[in-house]
């Protein structure tokens, strides 16, 4: 990392402000992205329908890159029967945009897209000299004409509120909902995670050389609350993993949506604290919270967990994704006649007899590691080691022994399913749109 180049950032802004803005134009990179939410076909005519298909610059767009968390790494998404660390899901929308470009593209051009997201993700392991710095890995030789980011659910702690207050996997070890919401809100008020966010997009603009790239701007999406707060039958169900988990009191959903409203507003801060370096924006963000109403949990009329709805567009422990057929994780169906997944064969409750993980020793590389499903299967079997009579609820939420998708089967819930992914990428395209197409 060039430490100069980034503190002094503000100074060079100044000294080139003339020329840059001159050649600054957000339409100028933004005019071949989205003007509909279709996604790409190939007409009858063998013209490329994407899109991106009515803009004439769509050719000089040659790559992007993919920064963040789970958000953007789309756990859970388009599972085809393998899955590496991060998690990263078929039907992502850095996935779903990389595909409407090349399709746009000349056959003979080359799409470059380093998708760097992943799965547990924080700032630290954005920042440049971080752990695991996404920055670091950032491969500035392949072309890159513009980055997306999402970040923020774990360095406010999302996990601990929804662990707490919701499944509880660590049964009433988990802590109380009541000090988990205090924590995540005391961190949502503090000023360290705008600040970290602030250097990071920073860092990717100097690691771009944002002097002599005029099209390069970072897209940073937002999250989107997880519950309709007002359904008052909604109270009395829970998706607690064990038997008789906590409710789903009004209370409790109304303060989740507070701080997923309150993270957007605090990302959408750091966007504009960026942009007023430069002469043009440079950042952009987007906010899709809203697309998502009438898509939550606990919609008027649905008990939950209900794993037979499509509409609903965040995952479900072990429920399967939308739009790809209803299918479990392995190929499998959710049994109609249930709200838990069944279906699974050779399955087996976790316990600290599964080969899946070792009670004693999961917990400091499962908090290491930031991973959900991780951290979920970890809390599960030591609750299972001091309670044996633990019995789950939901007819049981069950894990394959030893297959492949175990922890996103676990860390998937509250994520986006594909049609929620399919959305979040057509907001992106009218953000674009909205600042200079």
């Amino acid at each position: 990392m060039r430490v100069t180049s980034v503190f002094n950032l503000v100074y060079l802004v100044g000294a080139c402000e003339a020329s840059v803005a001159s050649q600054l134009s957000p339409s100028s990179w933004l005019r071949w992205l989205h003007v509909g939410g279709s996604q790409h076909v190939l007409g009858g005519d063998d013209t490329p329908t994407t899109p991106f298909a009515q803009f004439d610059s769509l050719q000089t767009a040659r790559g992007f890159v993919s920064f963040g968390d789970s958000y953007s790494a789309g756990i859970g998404t388009g599972v085809d029967g393998k899955e590496q660390d991060c998690r990263l899901g078929n039907h992502a929308y850095p996935q779903l945009i990389y595909e409407d470009l090349s399709v746009g593209q000349d056959p003979n051009t080359t799409v470059d897209f380093q998708w760097l997201s992943c799965t547990g993700a924080t700032t630290e392991e954005l920042l440049a000299g971080g752990k695991s710095s996404q920055i670091d890995t950032f491969n500035t030789t392949l072309a890159a004409d513009f980055a997306t980011l999402s970040m923020g659910g774990n360095d406010l702690g999302f996990f601990d509120v929804m662990n707490a207050c919701i499944f509880r996997f660590y049964n009433f070890y988990s802590g109380t909902c009541e000090s988990a919401l205090e924590k995540a809100e005391a961190a949502i008020a503090s000023t360290d995670f705008e600040h970290r966010l602030r250097v990071a997009m920073l860092q990717i603009l100097d690691r771009v050389q944002w002097e002599k790239k005029p099209r390069f701007a970072i897209t940073v999406t937002g999250y989107a609350r997880f519950f309709n707060d007002d359904t008052p039958e909604c109270d009395d169900y829970s998706m607690g993993v064990w038997w008789q988990g906590p409710k789903l009191k009004r209370e409790m959903r109304q303060r989740t949506s507070n701080l997923v409203i309150a993270v957007n507003k605090k990302l959408r801060a750091t966007v504009d604290s960026v942009n007023a370096l430069f002469a043009q924006p440079r950042a952009f963000f987007v906010d899709f919270d809203a697309e998502f109403d009438g898509h939550r949990f606990c919609e008027p009329g649905v008990k939950e967990p209900d794993y037979q709805r499509e509409d609903t567009w965040f995952f479900l422990v072990g429920g399967a994704d939308s739009g790809q057929n209803g299918t479990m994780p392995n190929g499998t169906f959710p049994n109609a006649t249930s709200s838990a997944p069944s279906g699974h064969i050779q399955t087996e409750t976790l316990s600290p007899l599964s080969t899946l993980v070792d009670p004693e020793r999961c917990l400091e590389p499962a908090r290491r590691r930031g991973d959900w499903g991780q951290l979920a299967i970890c809390y599960m079997a030591m609750a299972k080691k001091r309670d044996p009579t633990l019995r789950p609820a939901h007819d049981g939420v069950l894990a394959a022994n030893s297959m492949w998708y175990v922890p996103t089967y676990y860390g998937k819930t509250f994520h986006p399913r594909s049609l929620g992914h399919e959305v979040v990428r057509d907001k992106i395209y009218e953000i674009w749109r909205q600042h200079g197409l």
